[in-house]
């Protein structure tokens, strides 16, 4: 087993997210505005430029061979902070939220063009548009504090059998809202996204895709600084590994990484903090101490990039010791799922 994949340098922007092709040997990673191809001992096959946008969290999909991306533009200080570190006019930015995909096959070469070299597609997600753009009951912007989309998994349905896409909501920062302490994940039934989806003009975006997700679930967590970065199933225990940016809310453990049990269906529930609205909420596993009804533990990786090995094993992205905050460089490292004492925690293997 490979302990240490080593990406590159690949400039200002950090690394979002990770994935392995495990039968074909290649890793990617996603570096916000470009998608990085490479071989298991770090040799770099080919990438994918010109992404406007924030690619964040990525899965590869062994049932069709395709790479699913979450990908957003936004007109806020994040995806104006985007186009200006790429040198670009940020006047015209407009607001639209997909699910990416590569034909993975084809990318062999180094600066391939995401518009243009016929790699990549797109389905746009109006729900996850309205609720950003939408305001609460009670006139407050952005609907479950949703500041986009970030983390993405393809897994098995919650508490049952067929696989589905798992897409989670940004939600912003504000200790001041009482309606921004879940988490929302978004699902998909993936499997005709390819045949519908169509290449993304970013002069021109297209709005082509499903009108509505499968399910729209809820995590107690707290709220968490800009939501679930990264979401990874893992297939040996049926459970989902849920890895954020620590939040704020003094009244929360405001852990880094949770699990939730993906073998327990769904419980509609009242909402904390909604004013009796009613939502399809799923449960955590006790993998930590529980404090305010929420379990989970801190690890300082995961949240740029997480893969599971199937076997305790998994894959974190680690950042390169030193790094030039110019020239991001990370490390795939090899971590061990360790449970002991009911306390969980990632040790390097």
């Amino acid at each position: 087993m490979i302990k240490k994949i080593y990406s590159g340098k690949w400039g200002k922007c950090h690394c979002q997210g990770f994935a392995v092709d495990k039968e074909r040997k290649f890793v990617y990673y996603s570096f916000t505005t470009k998608l990085i191809k490479a071989d298991m001992q770090g040799n770099i096959v080919g990438s994918v430029d010109n992404i406007l946008g924030h690619l964040g969290c990525i899965d590869y999909c062994d049932q069709d061979g395709k790479l699913y991306c979450s990908l957003e533009y936004k007109n806020d200080e994040i995806g104006r902070g985007i186009l200006r570190s790429l040198g670009y006019d940020e006047k015209n930015l407009q607001d639209g939220f997909y699910i990416a995909m590569f034909d993975v096959e084809k990318i062999d070469r180094i600066g391939m063009n995401a518009e243009t070299d016929g790699v990549m597609r797109a389905v746009y997600l109006p729900t996850v548009a309205t609720d950003f753009a939408g305001t609460t009951k009670n006139g407050t912007a952005h609907i479950h504090g949703c500041s986009g989309i970030d983390g993405i998994t393809i897994g098995r349905d919650f508490g049952g059998e067929e696989n589905y896409l798992c897409v989670c909501y940004g939600v912003y920062r504000d200790e001041s809202r009482k309606d921004n302490d879940y988490q929302v994940i978004l699902q998909y039934d993936y499997r005709d996204f390819w045949e519908i989806g169509k290449p993304l003009s970013q002069n021109d975006m297209h709005k082509v895709g499903p009108s509505e997700p499968r399910n729209k679930f809820f995590v107690y967590t707290g709220n968490t600084t800009y939501g679930i970065q990264n979401l990874e199933y893992d297939e040996a225990t049926g459970n989902y590994f849920v890895f954020v940016y620590n939040g704020t809310k003094p009244q929360f453990p405001n852990y880094s990484t949770f699990v939730i049990d993906g073998k327990v269906a769904p419980k509609t529930e009242l909402l904390k903090g909604y004013d009796g609205e009613t939502g399809k909420v799923l449960s955590l596993v006790e993998c930590g101490e529980t404090v305010s009804g929420v379990s989970g533990f801190n690890c300082a990786y995961g949240s740029m990039g997480a893969y599971s090995l199937g076997n305790g094993k998994f894959y974190l992205i680690v950042p390169e010791e030193n790094f030039d905050p110019n020239d991001w460089a990370v490390n795939a490292t090899l971590f061990r799922l360790d449970k002991s004492n009911k306390v969980w925690n990632f040790i390097e293997d």
